[in-house]
């Protein structure tokens, strides 16, 4: 068997104090996230945090910058994730356009919302995105290279 990560992508939104994160219903019941999904086959990075942004919030997400890579084995399965976290702004909003499935409706958190809802978190990278976006962390997209 050959071990593979999942490659994933978080959209870090920070606006007027708050977070933007999605309420998805997951196997444990109700869970809080960033816009964020699995790189399909072929595709770059950046356009994946785009397309998973708008397929989840109905927001289009420009990347501005890379907050972080994430590297995060889930404790309670054989799953390894590795999570691109991209800071960005928003361009538009499609009102009345479907979400993807099982997402109940974008949410704007405060930090302290945010910290406050930890125990209904997909992930701990939720919160840890957050406060490293907050911490000023900013890389350039020009890290990431495409070739396909």
């Amino acid at each position: 068997m050959i071990w593979k990560p999942n490659v994933t992508v978080a959209a870090v939104v920070f606006r007027d104090g708050k977070f933007l994160l999605v309420e998805e219903e997951t196997e444990a019941g109700l869970a809080f996230n960033q816009p964020a999904g699995h790189l399909e086959p072929g595709e770059a990075l950046v356009d994946a945090v785009v397309r998973e942004a708008l397929e989840e919030t109905a927001y289009h997400f420009k990347p501005t910058h890379l907050v972080g890579i994430y590297h995060w084995k889930h404790p309670a399965k054989d799953i390894t994730y590795l999570r691109f976290a991209f800071a960005g702004e928003l361009r538009g909003y499609e009102a009345g356009r479907p979400l993807d499935d099982g997402i109940v409706a974008a949410r704007w958190l405060t930090l302290d919302e945010v910290r406050a809802t930890q125990a209904r978190h997909r992930s701990p990278l939720i919160l840890r995105c957050c406060e490293d976006y907050l911490a000023g962390r900013r890389y350039p997209l020009e890290l990431l290279e495409h070739y396909g």
